[in-house]
């Protein structure tokens, strides 16, 4: 396992978060491309349904990014009722740092921005599991089945 990169970004209440915050827990920190729009909002409510399962594995915390801004996150929140941390990455910084920002297609626009990827960081600060290109539909379920077999194997 490699060490995950380490970040110090604003969450949606404008208060900072760091990779250190989250020592002695697991972290499922996800990257998606933008607030409100129809796979972000399903990926983001599924999490927000599967939270309770998520944080019982090893205390695990869930932490969403994109380069939206502080604002933007609070909407997103709101409209949703996410229980969970959302932070604004508007220089992609971190985003670039876990080699999530990538070219893209979208309508016969080509374009580089947020690739849909999940780290599990281990306790340590470790990448314990990464997915690349995710599907919002089924990925919590991934999630959920891998962080009971790292448990296991810790």
């Amino acid at each position: 396992m490699r060490p995950a990169p380490d970040f110090s970004l604003s969450d949606q209440h404008d208060v900072r978060h760091s990779l250190g915050d989250y020592a002695g827990k697991w972290l499922v920190l996800y990257f998606y491309p933008k607030d409100d729009t129809p796979g972000c909002t399903t990926e983001a409510c599924n999490f927000r349904d599967a939270r309770d399962v998520i944080a019982q594995l090893g205390n695990a915390e869930v932490v969403g990014v994109s380069k939206d801004s502080v604002s933007s996150h609070k909407k997103f929140l709101d409209k949703y009722h996410l229980n969970f941390t959302l932070l604004s990455d508007p220089e992609h910084t971190v985003i670039e740092a876990y080699d999530s920002w990538k070219p893209k297609r979208f309508m016969g626009h080509d374009y580089i921005g947020t690739q849909r990827n999940t780290f599990i960081i281990s306790p340590e600060g470790k990448i314990a599991k990464e997915y690349i290109g995710v599907d919002p539909q089924t990925h919590v379920i991934q999630i959920i089945n891998d962080l009971k077999a790292l448990q296991h194997a810790a």
